[in-house]
């Protein structure tokens, strides 16, 4: 059962707080820190997009790409 104060976040905030850490020489911490955010959360979703995107283009069998997130 989910708490009743756990945030619900749209499917294209999602998209767009991946995109921030991709584009801007920011980490995954700050850009969580500046959405007001888990910055875990935002990692496991950072990790999770390009492990799909691997994925689809055929590169990997799960394995995420190196990228800025700490």
């Amino acid at each position: 059962m989910k708490s009743k104060y756990t945030k619900q976040y749209t499917e294209e905030s999602k998209r767009d707080a991946i995109a921030l850490v991709d584009s801007s020489d920011k980490t995954a911490t700050a850009v969580s820190r500046e959405l007001g955010i888990s910055s875990e959360s935002l990692r496991r979703r950072y990790r999770r997009a390009n492990t799909d995107q691997d994925q689809d283009q055929g590169q990997g069998q799960g394995q995420a790409r190196a990228g800025p997130v700490s």
